[in-house]
């Protein structure tokens, strides 16, 4: 069973809500990647997603954007962070790891040798946010083959003819983006988040993330509530923003751990 898959099903089991965090590798430095993702296992994590540095980041607000200029500045490509994985391996056989990035570092590496890759590194779940789903059917049976999740993002204007392309689709769970724009921008509406989430379930049997716009303990208890994970990015890289030199594991972990208690305040009914 895919580490995804496993990590829902026990936080389904006990009635909690999985939190998933995302950072940019490489950012700060190369060297406090790892670092950083072990820090947020400690603090919480149950998934992680690990951005790929890319020049021309269409769906990340400036907060991301910043991250990935930092991260391309000090020589980070795609190879690197799949060595940041391996190198998280061999500490953590456990906590998933979802690389999120965009199609031209893959297609530049080729399909195929980026899942064998990814597969011997320990990566259990891709989105390439600039792939449809209509798109990405060869890619996806690339990463089903190796158990790697191809993993899709749905938005508010997603159409329902989109939605059940990707409920065939898709592996270990959907990113629902819960607002219209690039990452840490808009204000959070609640009840239509809850009201799409109706929606996608009704065609997507899989796990539903919710992010884009969580950014304190408050706006996470109230997403937990209904969906199956909280995702939280702009607001992490800016606590690494914000660090002092050395200082971005821990100070992401201290925040973290406050949102994990938001989250875990919410009990649901265990299946």
């Amino acid at each position: 069973m895919n580490r995804i898959d496993a990590t829902f099903a026990k936080l389904r089991a006990a009635g909690r809500t999985a939190l998933i965090p995302y950072v940019t590798a490489g950012d700060p430095s190369p060297a406090t990647t790892v670092p950083i993702l072990h820090a947020l296992v400690a603090a919480g994590a149950d998934v992680i997603e690990l951005g790929v540095p890319f020049s021309d980041p269409m769906a990340d607000g400036p907060v991301i954007q910043r991250a990935s200029e930092r991260a391309l500045a000090q020589g980070v490509g795609l190879d690197d962070v799949i060595n940041m994985v391996a190198a998280f391996r061999s500490h953590n056989a456990a906590t998933p790891i979802v690389l999120m990035g965009y199609a031209n570092p893959i297609e530049a590496m080729g399909t195929t040798t980026f899942a064998d890759h990814a597969q011997r590194a320990g990566v259990d779940g891709v989105i390439v946010v600039d792939y449809p789903p209509e798109e990405a059917g060869e890619f996806a049976t690339l990463l089903d083959a190796r158990s790697i999740a191809p993993i899709f993002l749905l938005s508010p204007t997603t159409p329902e003819a989109r939605m059940t392309v990707v409920g065939r689709m898709a592996r270990g769970y959907v990113y629902y983006v819960s607002l219209k724009g690039v990452t840490g921008a808009g204000h959070l509406d609640t009840s239509e988040v809850i009201a799409r989430l109706a929606e996608i379930r009704k065609r997507v049997a899989l796990p539903v993330g919710v992010g884009f716009g969580i950014r304190d303990a408050a706006s996470a208890r109230a997403i937990a509530v209904h969906a199956d994970a909280v995702v939280i990015g702009s607001r992490i890289i800016q606590e690494i923003e914000a660090a002092p030199a050395g200082e971005a594991p821990r100070r992401v972990a201290a925040w973290l751990a406050t949102i994990r208690e938001a989250v875990d305040q919410v009990a649901k009914r265990a299946a």
